[in-house]
């Protein structure tokens, strides 16, 4: 069962290869698999997708966007130790960040729903 109010979920059945902006190569490639080859006897399992949309609700209910760019502010790729100790602190502010609660329920509300199949 899909919660309709979902704004933040998309199933593999919803998801074709025109969605990768949205979810990503991988998940919109399961959602192509899922839809073609499911029905040809293949087997491939049902699953979900938490799109970019849900990233982007997430840094912005923390405030830690202008934080990520101070972080990238001036990064020369080609330098592999300062890339390295700006994306550590990039993933410490993500880390002790808190999910949106609403988004946490979504996320929970079809990881159960998906343990049915």
């Amino acid at each position: 069962m899909k919660n309709k109010n979902n704004k933040y979920i998309l199933w593999f059945d919803e998801l074709t290869i025109k969605d990768v902006a949205l979810v990503g190569g991988k998940n919109a490639s399961l959602g192509e698999m899922y839809k073609k080859l499911r029905n040809k006897g293949i087997p491939v399992p049902n699953g979900f997708a938490v799109t970019a949309n849900a990233y982007w609700y997430f840094l912005k209910h923390n405030k830690i966007q202008e934080k990520i760019n101070i972080i990238l502010r001036g990064l020369k790729t080609d330098k592999i130790i300062d890339l390295q100790n700006r994306a550590k602190k990039i993933k410490n502010l993500i880390l002790n960040s808190e999910f949106p609660e609403d988004l946490k329920e979504q996320i929970i509300f079809s990881y159960k729903n998906l343990a049915k199949f």
